[in-house]
């Protein structure tokens, strides 16, 4: 109940936009995890997913929350244009992993159309510099809302963090195009 009330009172706080800790230019830290497609469970591994072209993983805190809801509505609704770049999207949290192959699938969130994967403890998070923070304060145990857009060659090209889900779709579909034209490397 607690970590519930956490949760929530740290998804209700607005925060402003600052830039995630791994800046462009930094290898992303590889990692694999238990991970859900549309409900079918399976294990996540970044660097084959990076043989097929550049990995958008976003960080969220918690499954069956207002703002991730909607984050994971916007990427499902936004995945095609992904792909059609293609790109490959991939959610991480550290919150209701017990539910993750639920939210795969549901329609009001992912929809079946990108995998999820649990971060118990947060730990992937961490080697990510995405751990959820309020106001200064660490939230142990929980990702926070950070987005990465990782190049084939396991660099990240593109950094965003802002517990507003709101623009991570923009933010992270405008790097992928970028990366496409030959702007980012």
């Amino acid at each position: 109940m607690l970590r519930s009330t956490l949760i929530a009172a740290a998804l209700a706080v607005a925060a402003c936009p600052a830039a995630a800790k791994l800046a462009p230019g930094v290898q992303a830290p590889d990692f694999s995890a238990p991970a859900y497609l549309a409900g079918a469970p399976f294990t996540y591994k970044l660097a084959d997913n990076l043989k097929k072209g550049p990995v958008v993983l976003y960080f969220f805190p918690s499954a069956y929350t207002a703002g991730c809801n909607l984050e994971a509505r916007l990427f499902s609704e936004a995945v095609d244009e992904f792909h059609a770049l293609g790109a490959t999207v991939i959610g991480v949290t550290s919150g209701k992993t017990e539910r993750l192959a639920e939210f795969s699938k549901d329609t009001k969130s992912c929809g079946g159309k990108f995998p999820v994967a649990a971060d118990p403890g947060a730990a992937i998070a961490k080697r990510y510099d995405a751990p959820l923070s309020m106001k200064g304060m660490a939230m142990p145990g929980l990702s926070g809302r950070v987005s990465y857009v990782i190049a084939p060659n396991g660099k990240v090209i593109h950094a965003y963090e802002n517990l507003d889900a709101n623009d991570h779709v923009n933010q992270t579909l405008s790097a992928v195009k970028a990366w496409k034209a030959g702007k980012l490397k």
